[in-house]
């Protein structure tokens, strides 16, 4: 068993580090995987004979373990790192995990043959790559199984109202962004269904997702306390190329200047006698004539003067 172990864990880091995971992730992943291999050798458990519901017993193991050393429950999503970890490593040991779900009943089977097609229309016909396929997979396995579970009639009954009824369930926990690829992802699904004949109605147009806007998540303006923290980490750094970042900060904080405009400073558009400071404009031409203060005329010579940073 120790010898299983060992190779199990470095084919694991071999294989992470071949996937481009960081150290970090990789280290951890590690880490959990020999805590489950542990905990499988203390009760006879090989990792070739695994099932899913030894994850969910070593997890619970794991997390009353954390409690008892540190005094505290983790958080609630903590469980989730250990979980990838294992999942990791039993992809290794088993060619596949989680392992392939057996039908139960005739929906099963039905709902069964619909991926598998999909699974090939999507790869063969649209030529999609590999990640695009198993997202979209995702998609349509979790809408097919609460279909049978929550809808009216199965497939043939299928409605606009299944599917908002679907949106709503998806929408509160995830973003903007999210949510508009889940429902590009249905709309995908419900298209097939359509072309195939398993719906009547092409249900794809009837998808809702949210309008997103070019850099709707960059902030449009910083606040006064996040500019002076900007300042303050950027003022630590003493090196040449430190001073130089500081001092185009403060030009930027100062006087709101475009970076264009500040490579093009130089030692003669500082007017010490008038104490001014005249910005040439690159795409109007013009220029404009700013009142120099002290700290900002610092700020300039240690850009225009010649050898400076």
């Amino acid at each position: 068993m120790p010898d299983i172990r060992h190779e199990l864990i470095a084919a694991l880091n071999s294989s992470l580090i071949s996937q481009r995971y960081s150290p970090v992730v990789v280290r951890n992943y590690c880490t959990y995987a020999s805590g489950f291999l542990d905990y499988l050798g203390q009760r006879g458990i090989l990792a070739a004979n695994v099932i899913d519901v030894h994850v969910e017993q070593y997890l619970r193991h794991a997390i009353a373990m954390f409690q008892k050393q540190r005094g505290r429950r983790p958080s609630a999503r903590w469980h989730e790192v250990p979980r990838s970890g294992i999942h990791a490593l039993l992809r290794l040991a088993h060619g596949q995990w989680p392992p392939a779900i057996e039908p139960t009943c005739a929906a099963d089977v039905a709902r069964f043959v619909i991926c598998d097609e999909y699974e090939i229309w999507l790869r063969e016909e649209r030529g999609l790559a590999r990640s695009s396929v198993a997202a979209l997979m995702w998609e349509a396995r979790n809408f097919l199984a609460w279909q049978i579970d929550h809808g009216s009639g199965g497939l043939v009954g299928l409605s606009v109202v299944d599917v908002d009824r679907y949106m709503d369930l998806r929408a509160p926990k995830l973003t903007r962004c999210s949510l508009k690829s889940v429902a590009q992802r249905l709309r995908s699904l419900l298209r097939y269904l359509h072309i195939t004949g398993r719906v009547t109605t092409d249900l794809s147009g009837h998808v809702i997702a949210p309008t997103l806007y070019a850099y709707e998540g960059v902030p449009s303006v910083l606040d006064r306390g996040q500019i002076v923290a900007v300042l303050e980490s950027a003022k630590k750094d003493g090196t040449s190329a430190g001073l130089r970042d500081h001092a185009i900060l403060q030009l930027l904080a100062t006087y709101g200047l475009r970076s264009g405009e500040i490579r093009k400073l130089r030692i003669e558009d500082i007017d010490w006698r008038m104490e001014a400071i005249h910005i040439r404009h690159h795409k109007t031409r013009a220029s404009t004539s700013l009142p120099l203060w002290s700290r900002s005329a610092k700020q300039c010579l240690l850009i225009c003067v010649p050898g400076g940073p």
